[in-house]
């Protein structure tokens, strides 16, 4: 394959999260195929006041061999006109431009503006979202700016190709599915994580994990755990057993919830719904953000995870399970159960308390073991050599 220059537009260490920790494992892929590959990020993302969480920045080392150059500020125009024009004069073949905040378009628009103007780069934009979760004054006309520079366009969900395909119903699309984060570290036994974690061997956990986010619906989960609770206690009442074969939700026994990942919402409406439902017993709050070095010893120590979203596209989450092995309970919207194959690599339920109640029971019935093959078969399809292949070939076309 001939090789190619490419900058990926996006977050970058020291920035944090999912998005750019994406970016720097696809940089590394382009790379490790002979392409040449950086990152530009940005110098200023979120302004302070809009940013929900304590801080932007990850404490842990830069990702070595991979150029980042954190210069763009996303609330300043000239700065815009400048990136652009930087990235037009050393006129990359490909620019592959992520875009998951409609509040990003104006500055990514305007950049990619500039960049056209060398009549040489291919502009393809992997389209994370196209309609928010959680919707807000501009979206609309900050979207159609930013997409009607774009020469081709990625999505990772049904759901984002067809949002897309409302405001560019003609202009090349793939849909490839979001690859496995295998940049974690190699998984360790449940026993040490639960062990390097303080987590009871003897627990059943379920993980809810990543950023705490209201249409991620922690409180669907939340209101579930109160009526697997209930049960327990009706089966008490009826004389069952808590050890006994005979107690028709023996399975749920010693179960616990782990959070692991810091509030982007108000904390205090969770921490009111813990109280009034009186569940504090069945927590475990890890509610500060889980640095990439310790996100292995939180997946190897779950039974179980479990995405109880309202709302959804695709979710970095998914990757990172099948990367780990572990099953997954996930709600049937976006584009969650399409990939997540029911009762072969996990269980799909709808997005109300009963119904995941209902779904994790069943869970611990049939057993982790049960959906380890379908994960181990199902993992193979989610190379990153199939979204870069992606790339390129939507450049050329």
């Amino acid at each position: 394959m001939e090789k190619k220059k490419i900058v990926i537009i996006g977050p970058g260490h020291p920035l944090r999260g999912g998005i750019a920790t994406f970016n720097q494992r696809l940089c590394r892929q382009f790379i490790d195929e002979g392409h040449e590959c950086c990152i530009y990020s940005f110098s200023l993302q979120y302004p302070s006041f809009l940013f929900p969480g304590t801080t932007q920045y990850s404490s842990e080392p830069p990702p070595p061999g991979i150029e980042i150059y954190s210069v763009i500020n996303s609330v300043h125009p000239l700065n815009w006109w400048q990136v652009g024009n930087a990235i037009r004069r050393i006129k990359p073949d490909i620019v592959l431009v992520r875009y998951w905040l409609p509040l990003m378009g104006p500055a990514l628009g305007t950049i990619l503006r500039q960049i056209r103007k060398n009549k040489h780069t291919r502009i393809i934009a992997l389209t994370d979202n196209v309609v928010p979760h959680e919707k807000r004054p501009g979206d609309i006309p900050f979207t159609r700016y930013f997409l009607k520079p774009c020469d081709a366009f990625i999505a990772m969900s049904d759901k984002v190709m067809n949002d897309l395909r409302q405001f560019e119903p003609n202009k090349p699309a793939r849909l490839i599915s979001h690859p496995l984060y295998d940049n974690f570290g190699a998984a360790v036994s449940k026993e040490a994580a639960r062990e390097r974690l303080g987590i009871s061997p003897n627990d059943k956990i379920l993980l809810f994990f990543g950023f705490i986010r209201n249409y991620k619906g922690l409180d669907i989960l939340l209101d579930a755990l109160k009526l697997i609770r209930e049960k327990k206690q009706a089966a008490l009442a009826a004389g069952a057993a808590v050890s006994g074969t005979d107690n028709p939700v023996s399975s749920l026994n010693n179960l616990k919830l782990l959070v692991a990942g810091e509030f982007y919402a108000d904390e205090k409406s969770y921490q009111e719904q813990i109280k009034r439902l009186g569940i504090e017993e069945d927590l475990i709050l890890r509610t500060d953000f889980i640095p990439d070095s310790e996100v292995k010893y939180y997946m190897c120590a779950a039974d179980c995870v479990v995405q109880p979203y309202r709302a959804a596209t695709q979710s970095g989450v998914t990757p990172l399970a099948y990367h780990f092995e572990k099953p997954m309970i996930v709600t049937n919207v976006g584009g969650l159960a399409d990939l997540v194959p029911h009762e072969k690599v996990g269980l799909v339920c709808e997005p109300n308390p009963a119904s995941l109640a209902e779904a994790i029971q069943h869970y611990f019935e049939l057993g982790e073991q049960r959906f380890l093959p379908g994960l181990r078969q199902e993992k193979e399809k989610y190379g990153w050599n199939v979204l870069t292949n992606a790339i390129i070939d939507l450049a050329g076309s």
